[in-house]
């Protein structure tokens, strides 16, 4: 078996397999001169939208701003609270407070990392006003159970779906859950750009004009601005090499779900050493492969050492970060998401990933446990 080292990720082949597509659209957009909102983001936001089955796609600057824009576009401000779950990136919180609202933690689930409906229903208090579930890793969050304690709380739901392109909840849409999704197109994603680029996708025709507007100026037309905004519009060059990359995503997603299973095959059993657990009706898009492991850190180290990337998504989870210290949180609030943080692992995922390298990457995992034996 090959002993070539194996990368985290490998965004140059996926380059060079749609290099003569990808340089003709960002050429096209260079001679229309393109550069800001216009046609190309037009269409990728008409295509992103059909691909989610929503009817609208509002593309903004980043991930996080899809988050802000979602948040100020349903009237979420100071005085308000609103749950995140303690596993995640930062993100999830900042545009919490970007919006001048609260954001209240709540603790995992500790078999794949999403938010803890029983956790979420002792969080809900007079001052919350919307939950944003995170689909961590490309695994979807409970979101049946949560869109009933929303329902049942008068509650917003804005999802984070920045790890989630092409999620499904039994066969469903995220589309059909909550009020809006949002997705980070950060280059390394599963639909990734060549650059900074979000998008926010609804079917709710209100919401999806006040959000366009307020991620551009507050403006209707030029120079009509009906309320302030933000400069957080998508670039032309980022949606024509979005629309380029999205017919290919389908297929892409099914590679990632064939590495995973070759991961789920060949690394089950070993003591030491625990899979995350997907749920049945869990349509999973694999952003990540994540393991846990008691010893990380040696496990890692062997990696390296035989040519192996990983990462650790994430290694502090967000209530215990320095920028959230004034909440005074402890590992007792948040025991699911703390033990996660201290044994999580990501092992290589993307869909130019062959089959011998994925068979490689489980070798040397099992190289380790049997010398540690």
């Amino acid at each position: 078996m090959s002993k070539q080292s194996i990368p985290f990720a490998d965004l140059k082949t996926q380059y060079r397999s749609l290099q003569p597509e990808i340089d003709l659209a960002m050429k096209q957009v260079i001679e229309d001169c393109a550069f800001i909102n216009g046609p190309y983001a037009r269409k990728f936001e008409e295509e992103f939208a059909q691909f989610c089955a929503a009817d609208f796609c509002v593309g903004v600057g980043n991930g996080t701003d899809a988050l802000f824009v979602a948040l100020k576009g349903l009237g979420v401000g100071p005085g308000d609270e609103v749950l995140v779950p303690a596993m995640t990136f930062i993100a999830t919180a900042e545009a919490v407070t970007m919006a001048g609202a609260k954001p209240v933690f709540v603790d995992v689930a500790p078999e794949n990392g999403t938010m803890d409906v029983v956790d979420l229903r002792a969080k809900i208090s007079p001052a919350s006003k919307a939950v944003i579930p995170v689909h961590l890793y490309g695994h979807p969050a409970d979101m049946e159970a949560i869109e009933s304690l929303a329902r049942e709380n008068g509650l917003f739901i804005v999802q984070d779906a920045a790890q989630a392109h092409g999620v499904t909840i039994g066969g469903r849409p995220l589309s059909d859950f909550g009020d809006c999704a949002c997705y980070s197109f950060y280059p390394g994603k599963n639909l990734g750009a060549y650059g900074d680029a979000g998008a926010i996708v609804t079917s709710d025709a209100v919401l999806a004009e006040r959000m366009r507007k307020f991620a551009n100026h507050g403006r209707k037309d030029k120079y009509d601005h009906q309320f302030e905004g933000v400069n957080s519009r998508m670039d032309g060059l980022q949606a024509a090499v979005l629309s380029v990359k999205l017919k290919h995503l389908k297929e892409w997603t099914a590679r990632r779900q064939a590495v995973a299973a070759i991961y789920d095959r060949e690394l089950s059993g070993i003591d030491g050493f625990k899979l995350l657990e997907r749920r049945v009706w869990a349509g999973h898009v694999y952003h990540l492969y994540v393991v846990r492991c008691a010893d990380r850190e040696a496990l890692r180290d062997h990696l390296a050492e035989n040519g192996v990337a990983s990462g650790i998504h994430y290694p502090v989870a967000v209530p215990f970060m320095e920028a959230y210290e004034s909440y005074g949180h402890t590992p007792e609030d948040f025991p699911a998401a703390y033990a996660m943080q201290e044994s999580i692992l990501s092992l290589p995922m993307y869909a130019e990933l062959s089959e011998d390298s994925a068979l490689r990457v489980c070798e040397v995992v099992r190289e380790y446990f049997a010398g540690a034996e």
